[in-house]
Parts: structure tokens; sequence; C-alpha cells
């Protein structure tokens, strides 16, 4: 039987003193296991290689019949862990709400359960024919939101 804990805590041997960080680790009813790594420039083939073999040299013989898998994070994918959130700062985000609203803007600030993010809103002032953008800071409490992603530009 695979045991998640065991799983976490090679993984967690082999990442110490590496910037990669662990996002997620999912143990299916297959025994597949998928292991989510990430770190702030991106994450290298080679090191999931090395991570992959490394988890595979300390099951060996303890547990017969599984599937490993060993990737990033990933593009586009919703942020799961501090850390994404950290290295997300000053990082245009999507946000989606829980009351269904998808909010765009710069992540200006992450205090632990909660992020900030500098927006450009239209507001039509008093007297005035038409409204004219301004920044405007929204703060929302993880429970208020369904995802947060980077929003990836290619220029």
């Amino acid at each position: 039987m695979i045991v998640k804990e065991q799983i976490e805590q090679v993984v967690n041997e082999w990442l110490e003193g590496k910037e990669y960080f662990l996002v997620d680790l999912q143990i299916g009813s297959d025994n597949k296991i998928t292991v989510e790594i990430d770190q702030k420039e991106g994450v290298w083939i080679e090191d999931c290689v090395a991570l992959s073999q490394y988890i595979e040299s300390k099951l060996n013989g303890e547990i017969d019949n599984y599937d490993l898998e060993v990737g990033s994070a990933g593009i586009g994918q919703p942020l799961k862990v501090a850390q994404q959130f950290q290295n997300c700062l000053g990082q245009e985000v999507e946000v989606k709400t829980r009351d269904g609203r998808k909010l765009t803007g710069i992540l200006k600030e992450v205090d632990g359960d909660n992020i900030t993010l500098t927006m450009q809103v239209k507001v039509k002032e008093e007297g005035m024919k038409r409204p004219k953008i301004v920044e405007q800071e929204t703060t929302l409490n993880h429970t208020e939101t369904d995802y947060v992603k980077q929003i990836i530009k290619f220029k």
C-alpha cells in the first residue's frame, strides 16, 4: 500500500537545499503517484527525471505495481501553494471568485490567506460624460476565490 506521507517525505528529502518546492502530490486508487514541483525560474525536465529516479530508488522493493509521474505545476494552472503566490508578486493574474466574477489585475500582496490585486477599473465621475480608468485595490480571502492563475503573455 502506498502511503502519501512516505512519498512526501522522500520528495522533501530530494528538495532539501534546492530552489524547488512541492506543489501537489496525488496518489490515485490505481496506485498512480503524481508529483508536481515548481520554482521561480521554471522546472527543468532533467530535474523531473532526477526526482523520479530518486523516488524510485527509495521505493525499490517496498511498493509493487505503481506508476510514477513527476512534472511541473504547469503554465496557466491555478496557483496552489504559498510559494507560487510569492513568485507571482508583481505579475498579472486572473481570479475567479466564488460568486462567478473574473477579476484581472497585478498581484500586489500576499498576506496569509489574503491576496491584494491592483486592478484598472472604469469609474464614471459625477458630472463627467465618459468614465475614466483608475487603479483600484481589492483584497480577497482564499475562501472567496475558486482559483488564481498567472496570466502568461507572449510578445
